[in-house]
This record gives C-alpha cells, sequence and structure tokens, in this order.
C-alpha cells in the first residue's frame, strides 16, 4: 500500500508541477528598463525629444500553444491631452521569435512588418512628451495571435489592426515604461 501510495503522491507531484509551470503566463519585459520604470532617451523622438528614435528592445515569454503570430504595440495614454498617441504598431512577428533587439521595430523587415504610428508613418515613433508634463506612460503590449505570419496587409494602423485582430487573439501582456522632459 506505501508502494501504491509514493507512486500516486509521486505521479500527482509530476502533475502539479507541470501544471504549475503551464500556468504561468504570457510576460513582456525589457532589457531597457524595468516595468513602470523610466524609458531610456535613446528610445525617444529625436530633437527636442532628447533621442534617437530608436525602438526599445522587448522579450516575451509563455506564448499560448497556438500562437503563430506576435503583434506589438505601444501607446501613450497621456498623450493628446489624455486622447492618447500610437507610438509603435508592429506585427506578422513569427511565434517563434521571442525578442526585437533594440531598433530592430524601426522599420518593416525581415520577419515583421511596421504599421502606421499616430503620424501616419510606417515607422517607430520615439516618447516625446510636452516639456514640463509629468512624465507620460508608454504601454508596450505583446498580443499572441492565431494568424501566420505574413497574413496581415502593410499599413495598418492601431485601428486598422485591431479590426484585423478581432476574434484571433489568443493572450497578451504589457510593459510600462515613462518618459518626461
Amino acid at each position: 500500500m506505501n508502494r501504491l501510495s509514493s507512486s500516486a503522491l509521486a505521479a500527482l507531484a509530476m502533475t502539479f508541477a507541470a501544471s504549475v509551470a503551464h500556468a504561468e503566463g504570457m510576460s513582456v519585459s525589457s532589457s531597457a528598463f524595468a516595468d513602470n520604470g523610466l524609458l531610456p532617451a535613446v528610445h525617444a523622438g529625436l530633437g527636442d525629444c532628447g533621442g534617437k528614435n530608436e525602438s526599445p528592445p522587448i522579450a516575451w515569454k509563455n506564448l499560448p500553444q497556438a500562437t503563430r503570430s506576435v503583434v506589438i504595440t505601444m501607446k501613450d495614454p497621456d498623450g493628446a491631452k489624455g486622447g492618447g498617441v500610437v507610438h509603435w504598431v508592429a506585427y506578422n512577428i513569427p511565434a517563434s521569435v521571442t525578442s526585437l533587439a533594440a531598433g530592430a521595430g524601426n522599420e518593416t523587415g525581415d520577419g515583421i512588418t511596421v504599421g502606421k504610428n499616430v503620424s501616419g508613418a510606417m515607422a517607430y515613433r520615439g516618447a516625446c512628451p510636452p516639456v514640463g508634463d509629468s512624465p507620460h506612460h508608454y504601454i508596450i503590449t505583446v498580443t499572441a495571435t492565431d494568424l501566420e505570419p505574413g497574413r496581415l496587409p502593410p499599413g495598418l494602423d492601431a485601428a486598422g489592426l485591431a479590426v484585423a485582430l478581432a476574434g484571433h487573439t489568443l493572450n497578451g501582456s504589457t510593459i510600462v515604461a515613462r518618459y518626461g522632459r
């Protein structure tokens, strides 16, 4: 009886360990800043904004099993006097990719389609809050989708992307950076 109990306990322990590992949710991180930390100036806009307009490095893990591609957005809900500003839209990123290096999301390239930012340019647009404002919040969201890479057309803005993703998102996670000047 003890042997059966030990086997049963071992099986139960293995099942529990597997379910804990599987239950760990999707997460997003950056080697450039901590969640709710300050965005390094290099990722801000050019000129008076204080930066080099370089997209930040972003990494993600624990994508849902059915993930085919990943979408990244960066929005400033404080921008436009509370109306919000879209700085970055990137999609068609294969699920096999687990990170983007600094600058890798600046424009469309191999394995990434960069959509339209607030100004209509298909590029990353660095942070640039008004001088004297409290630091703005830049919410970077990574969304897992069931869409094959390349399925979404070039030139989407955030609204068009939201429509295209309806019924195709599997999970998402965010990281927030702050930037002021």
